[in-house]
């Protein structure tokens, strides 16, 4: 029983890192390949066979591995990080933001730019 509520539990985790990762196609806020990673570890606790088709996918499979094997990013990946994160930072800075929400003009910026520093860092494959 509380083996079958754990598996439950793992493939609940991946498949909603799944549909965020999804998300983040469609929004430049939301980030993808973080959501995917985290489902595909998700999935190796619980579900192998999702596991399996998301190291076997041709557009995440190859990203995942990299990431297993050598915590590796790509430059495209980099680029696509650093754009979207430059964009959503811009956004923050333009749309009205209730008052108690101005704290995130500044510090999600911060964020971002320290996010930006470790993920330049990282080994390409």
């Amino acid at each position: 029983m509380v083996q079958t509520l754990k598996t439950l539990l793992w493939r609940c985790l991946a498949v909603t890192a799944l549909l965020l990762g999804l998300i983040g196609v469609f929004l430049p806020v939301m980030p993808t390949v973080p959501f995917v990673l985290l489902a595909a570890w998700a999935a190796s606790k619980g579900w192998p066979q999702l596991e399996a088709w998301l190291l076997e996918h041709k557009r995440f499979g190859p990203h995942i591995r990299a990431w297993r094997q050598h915590g590796a990013v790509t430059r495209r990946g980099k680029r696509l990080a650093t754009c979207a994160m430059i964009f959503s930072a811009i956004l923050l800075q333009v749309l009205p933001l209730p008052e108690w929400g101005t704290w995130a003009r500044w510090a999600v910026p911060l964020i971002f730019a320290g996010v930006l520093v470790w993920l330049w860092r990282r080994p390409e494959p």
